[in-house]
C-alpha cells in the first residue's frame, strides 16, 4: 500500500469512497477513449500565412471531416465555401460581398452545418473535455445544441427554440465563429513544432502568438530558433546573424513591427560608410512574401554588407573565446590579402566578389570600430529590451526543449551527430566526453543557464552559456546544425560554388539505416517496433524523387520547405504528420495562394494494428497511476486505515 501520509494528502480530494470510486469510473472510461489527433509540422521560416491556414484547416482534415459529414449531399464548391468559413469566419463574415447572403435563412443552414461537423469530430472526446473548449458564454447552448436527440418531438422543439433565439437577438455570426473555433480545436489535440520558426519568411512574431494562443504545444528548438533564443540574450554575434538573415532576405517587418527593434542606427550607419558602394553580392531575396516590406533593396544590401562585416567580426571574437570549438579554420578575415582582393582557404587562393572593407584594419581584421561597437551597444540594448521577444523566447523555454519523447516518438530538429561508423558521436563538455542523448541534455542545460543565470552572480558562466547558442545555430558538432561548416563567408565573397558546400554530419548518411535509428531509439529508450523519430532541418526534395520516409517507416523527415525560399528547390511547400488513433499520414502541402484552394494531399502512411486507445499513451500512463493510486485510497476506506469525511463535516466545511 502507497504510504498512508500520501493517501491522506489524496482524502482531501476524495473525502469519500463514494467519490474515490467514481473518479475511478470517470478515468477508467477516459482511458478507453481513441487518442486524440496529434500534428507535427517543421522549418516554418515565418511563413504566417501559410502556416496559420495548415492549423485552422488541420492540414486538410477539416475538408476530410466536412466531406465526411455531408458526401453527395453538397456540392463541391459548398463544401469549399463551409471550409473556408471555418478557417476564417471573422474575415468572410465582415466581407462586405458576403452581406447580401448572411440573412436568418442562411444563418440557420450554416449552424446546423457547423453543429454536425462538430458532432463528428466530438466523437471521440469527453462530453467534459469538449465542454472545456468551448467559449463560456456560449458553452451551455452549444453543448445542449450537440447532444439532442431529433428523434424526439420534444427535444426537436427545444433544439428549435435555441436556435430561433440566437438569430432572433443578432448572435448568429458570433455562433458561427464559436462553433467554427471549436471545430478547428478539436482536430487538433496536440501540436508539436520540430523546430525553425523563426528567419526569411516575413512574420515568425505572428506564428509565436498563435502558438501561444494554442491549448497543448511543444516545440523543439531548430538551430534558427536558437540564433534568436542567443539574440535575446545579448549575444553579439547571433544578433549579428538574425539582423543578417532578415536584410538578406528584406523582412524587416519582423524586427520593426514585431518586435521594434530600432534599425535606423544600421541603416545610418550602412548609408554612410557604404554610400558610393552598390553592394552587389548582398542584393535581398524578393520573396513574395516578403514584398510588403517598405525598406529599399539598395539600402538593404547596404545594410546586409554593413552587419555581415561585424557578424564575421563578432563571430572571430567569439572563436577565439573558446578554443576547444576547434573552429580556428574559420577565422577567415586574417586570411583575406586586402590589396589583392583574395583570400586563402584550406591552402586554395580564391578572388573576393567584393573588396571594399573600409571598416576592416587588415592589421586587426576582427576589432570593432568605434562606430561599429556603438551600433551593437543599441542593437544588444534594443534585443534584450524588446518585451515582446523576451515574452516569445521564455515561451521557448516553457513549451520547449532540445527533443521530446512522446507517445513512443522521438521529435527533434537536426540529428544525433554520428561518426563515419554510424556510432554516437563524442563531444568534449565542461562534463567531459557526451554523446547522444546526454549531449542533447547538456546543451539543453546550458541554452537553460544562458536565459536563466544571474549574470551578476557567474559572468564566466553567463557568457559560457550564452555563446553555446552561437554554436548550437552553425557549430560543426551541433545537434541543430548537423553540418560540418557554415560557408557564410563564402556565399558572400566567393563566386566559386565549390567552396558553398557544407557537408552534412553522418546521421543523415545513416538515417535510412534501420539499425542506426533503432540505436537512436534504445538510447532514448524507446520501443524500436512501436515508436518513430520526426525530424526536420533538411528539405525534402520530392520533385528529385526524394522521400520524407526514412528507415523501412521508422524516421520522418518533415522539412518539405514551407518556406518560400526552398520551393524551387523541394517542389512541395513543406508537410504535416498527423498521428490519429487509427493512422500516421503525411499532409503535403501546396505553395499558399491565400483564397486559393490550398487543401493539402494526405496520404496514410502507416494503419496502426488496432485503434490506439487515451490508455497507451503517456496521458494514459498517468491516467492509471492515478486509478492505482484512488483503488489504494478505496481499499484504506474499506478496511478502516483511513476514515470517510461525513456529509455534515462536508456541510459543515462549505459554510465556513
Amino acid at each position: 500500500m502507497r504510504d498512508l501520509d500520501y493517501l491522506k494528502l489524496l482524502s482531501k480530494s476524495f473525502p469519500t469512497a463514494t467519490a474515490a470510486g467514481a473518479e475511478i469510473i470517470n478515468l477508467r472510461a477516459i482511458c478507453g477513449l481513441p487518442k486524440g489527433t496529434e500534428y507535427f509540422f517543421s522549418d516554418l521560416h515565418g511563413e504566417s500565412d501559410a502556416f496559420i491556414y495548415l492549423m485552422r484547416s488541420s492540414s486538410g482534415i477539416v475538408r476530410d471531416k466536412i466531406d465526411e459529414t455531408f458526401g453527395n449531399l453538397l456540392p463541391e464548391e459548398e463544401q469549399l465555401a463551409l471550409a473556408n468559413l471555418i478557417y476564417y469566419p471573422r474575415d468572410i463574415l465582415s466581407d462586405p460581398k458576403h452581406k447580401e447572403q448572411d440573412t436568418p435563412e442562411w444563418q440557420r443552414i450554416t449552424l446546423n452545418r457547423l453543429i454536425q461537423i462538430c458532432k463528428v469530430v466530438s466523437s471521440k472526446y469527453t462530453r467534459s473535455k469538449v465542454r472545456k473548449k468551448m467559449p463560456k458564454d456560449y458553452a451551455y447552448a452549444i453543448d445542449e445544441l450537440l447532444h439532442i436527440d431529433h428523434h424526439d418531438p420534444d427535444k426537436k422543439m427545444y433544439h428549435q427554440g435555441i436556435m430561433d433565439a440566437i438569430i432572433e437577438n443578432d448572435l448568429g455570426d458570433e455562433f458561427i465563429v464559436a462553433l467554427s473555433e471549436l471545430i478547428r480545436n478539436l482536430t487538433i489535440d496536440m501540436l508539436h513544432i520540430i523546430g525553425d520558426i523563426f528567419d526569411r519568411g516575413p512574420h515568425a512574431d505572428v506564428i509565436m502568438d498563435e502558438l501561444m494562443s494554442f491549448h497543448d504545444v511543444d516545440i523543439e528548438w531548430g538551430n534558427h530558433d536558437a540564433d534568436w533564443m542567443g539574440a535575446a540574450c545579448g549575444n553579439p554575434a547571433c544578433i549579428a546573424n538574425v539582423l543578417r538573415i532578415a536584410t538578406s532576405y528584406n523582412s524587416f517587418d519582423v524586427l520593426e513591427d514585431g518586435y521594434g527593434i530600432n534599425l535606423r542606427p544600421l541603416s545610418m550607419y550602412a548609408e554612410e560608410i557604404y554610400k558610393e558602394d552598390p553592394c552587389e553580392c548582398f542584393q535581398p531575396h524578393l520573396l513574395d512574401a516578403n514584398v510588403s516590406d517598405s525598406v529599399n533593396p539598395q539600402l538593404a544590401a547596404k545594410m546586409c554588407k554593413a552587419i555581415s562585416v561585424i557578424m564575421l567580426k563578432e563571430e572571430g571574437a567569439l572563436i577565439r573565446r573558446h578554443p576547444e570549438y576547434h573552429l580556428e579554420h574559420r577565422l577567415l578575415l586574417d586570411h583575406v590579402d586586402y590589396e589583392k582582393g583574395t583570400v586563402e582557404i584550406d591552402g586554395e587562393t580564391y578572388p573576393l566578389k567584393d573588396r571594399n572593407f573600409p571598416s576592416i584594419d587588415p592589421k586587426d581584421p576582427y576589432r570593432l570600430t568605434e562606430k561599429e561597437q556603438e551600433l551593437m551597444d543599441t542593437l544588444i540594448y534594443s534585443f534584450t529590451h524588446s518585451a515582446k521577444l523576451q515574452k516569445h523566447i521564455r515561451f521557448f523555454f516553457t513549451h520547449g526543449a532540445m527533443y521530446k519523447v512522446v507517445n513512443n516518438n522521438i521529435l527533434y530538429h537536426g540529428c544525433i551527430p554520428m561518426d563515419s561508423k554510424g556510432n554516437f558521436l563524442k563531444i568534449q563538455t565542461d562534463r567531459g566526453a557526451l554523446s547522444g542523448r546526454a549531449l542533447m541534455d547538456w546543451f539543453n542545460e546550458k541554452a537553460i543557464d544562458a536565459y536563466f543565470l544571474n549574470g551578476e552572480v557567474d559572468p564566466a558562466g553567463k557568457l559560457y552559456a550564452t555563446d553555446l547558442f552561437w554554436y548550437m545555430w552553425c557549430g560543426p558538432n551541433s545537434p541543430l546544425f548537423g553540418k560540418e561548416k557554415i560557408t557564410t563567408f563564402e556565399h558572400c565573397f566567393i563566386e566559386d560554388k565549390k567552396t558553398h558546400i557544407e557537408p552534412f554530419n553522418s546521421y543523415y548518411e545513416f538515417c535510412n539505416d534501420e539499425a542506426a535509428v533503432d540505436r537512436i531509439f534504445a538510447e532514448f529508450g524507446v520501443d524500436s517496433s512501436r515508436g518513430h523519430i520526426v525530424n526536420g532541418h533538411v528539405p525534402v526534395k520530392t520533385k528529385h524523387g526524394e522521400s520524407p520516409i526514412k528507415a523501412n517507416g521508422k524516421l520522418f523527415i518533415i522539412d518539405g520547405g514551407i518556406s518560400k525560399a526552398y520551393h524551387s528547390k523541394t517542389g512541395i511547400a513543406g508537410y504535416t504528420l498527423i498521428y490519429n488513433s487509427r493512422h500516421l499520414a503525411l499532409a503535403e502541402h501546396k505553395d499558399f495562394h491565400k483564397g486559393g484552394e490550398n487543401t493539402p494531399e494526405i496520404q496514410i502512411v502507416e494503419q496502426m494494428k488496432q485503434r490506439v486507445r487515451v490508455g497507451e499513451t503517456d496521458n494514459g500512463r498517468e491516467l492509471k497511476q492515478q486509478i492505482a493510486d484512488l483503488e489504494e485510497l478505496l481499499l484504506a476506506y474499506r478496511n478502516g486505515d483511513l476514515q470517510e469525511k461525513g456529509e455534515r463535516i462536508l456541510r459543515y466545511r462549505e459554510k465556513l
